[in-house]
């Protein structure tokens, strides 16, 4: 990135984030901080992820094979933005796959992240029917490719190797791998008997992520994907190889996010991102949820957002979404703004508890506005406006100053009367 851009950049943020300038310039230069922005790129909306910054939160959107519509991935991303996304990933496995990543690039104010194994794949598919014939000249192929049209941070999945995957072997889980890319290179690596490209060919995609000032995001092959399989042996082994390849990112002059598990009961989870800062030399943590129970179905978007509340409290810094059809189909526009929202609030809840002022504000923002039965102001200061238009406007009462709920026996109004009569 060229230097005048770079430190405009930063000011930008750095007013955001309400820090200072040089504090900002130190954390980004001991890698404990990252601004995912590909050279190629304009972004409008660039953010900060990591030490002391506001917790993220990335929205994925993209197709299947069951359905690659345009139009509809678009509007995913619209409302994804209109309710505060950060960053939005492209996790697209359909036959439009290009055109898609296309749209979203171009109409994406925020960062824009994909998985690069899923094209990969998808071709190889397409092309030759068989996963096994993909070659380790179509992963950097690929990810070039990306990283040309402006990806800004791409999912690699290089800490699933030969040593990970033994003591993989060894592991009596109930599901087993759940990382669609690692069960992708899985199926490679057994059926050919080497060694995952994305590990053995990681210096060759540095050299692509620090052309074109890529952030990379080291995936997590090995996530949980139930409670009952969380931070056994193979998911502490992988996070130990990411924390190598880190050391070797940061010598290259690459940024690194780390990804971390999926599903965790809530008891584990400080454990967790405590064992990612110090095994990956502090790089931002971003996690998938965590879920912090398997029996949510239709209402996963819960379970994920009470994991990523107490994840971004002891130091996670991006939380990923899910959504309410997590487990059971392709979200719809309607899935994406439930999950983003229920995101929003876990990252918010996250930095209230972490002392950031903005946080801080809004909430006694909206208390002061409750006091007073101030409702446009509540509801502006909420992360759905419309719906809490709707919900005080579905049986408003008579009095404009109070609520359905209690009505002539507000609270709020019974104890003003009295504190007038105790002033007076």
């Amino acid at each position: 990135m060229e230097d005048k851009k770079k430190n405009s950049l930063w000011e930008k943020i750095a007013r955001e984030e309400n820090v200072p300038l040089e504090t900002l310039q130190e954390r980004i230069k001991k890698w404990t901080v990252v601004i995912p922005f590909n050279k190629k790129r304009k972004i409008s909306h660039p953010c900060a992820i990591g030490e002391g910054m506001r917790v993220k939160v990335n929205v994925n959107l993209g197709s299947s094979w069951e359905a690659d519509g345009i139009k509809e991935e678009l509007q995913k991303l619209s409302v994804a933005i209109k309710y505060g996304a950060d960053t939005v990933m492209d996790l697209s496995t359909g036959r439009r796959l290009k055109e898609i990543r296309k749209a979203i690039l171009e109409n994406s104010p925020v960062p824009v992240g994909t998985v690069p194994i899923y094209e990969v794949a998808v071709k190889v598919l397409q092309e030759k029917g068989n996963l096994s014939a993909l070659t380790p000249r179509d992963i950097l192929n690929t990810i070039e490719e990306q990283a040309k049209e402006g990806v800004d941070f791409f999912t690699i999945h290089c800490g699933l190797n030969k040593k990970t995957l033994e003591v993989f072997s060894r592991q009596k889980r109930l599901m087993d791998i759940v990382s669609r890319g690692g069960a992708i290179l899985l199926n490679w690596m057994l059926t050919k008997n080497k060694e995952n490209p994305m590990y053995e060919y990681f210096d060759e995609i540095l050299n692509i992520a620090k052309d074109y000032n890529i952030t990379l995001s080291l995936g997590d092959s090995l996530r949980p994907g139930s409670v009952l399989d969380a931070t056994d042996p193979a998911q502490i082994e992988e996070l130990i190889i990411l924390g190598e390849l880190t050391q070797r990112a940061h010598q290259k002059g690459v940024a690194v996010i780390i990804e971390g598990p999926g599903h965790m009961t809530l008891d584990q989870i400080e454990a967790n991102v405590l064992a990612e800062k110090k095994l990956c030399q502090g790089a931002p943590f971003y996690v998938l949820g965590p879920l912090v129970t398997d029996i949510a179905l239709g209402y996963d978007h819960i379970a994920g957002a009470i994991g990523a509340a107490y994840a971004a409290y002891y130091g996670a810094d991006f939380l990923c979404y899910v959504t309410p059809a997590e487990h059971l189909g392709l979200p719809t526009v309607e899935d994406v703004k439930e999950g983003t929202i229920a995101f929003k609030i876990a990252a918010h809840a996250g930095d209230l508890a972490r002392g950031k002022e903005k946080a801080y504000l809004r909430d006694k923002q909206i208390s002061q506005a409750r006091k007073k039965r101030k409702w446009d102001e509540q509801f502006k200061l909420s992360f759905d406006p419309e719906k809490a238009r709707a919900y005080y406007f579905r049986n408003k009462p008579k009095a404009e100053d109070v609520c359905s709920m209690c009505s002539k026996l507000c609270s709020i109004k019974l104890v003003d009367k009295c504190l007038e009569f105790l002033i007076k």
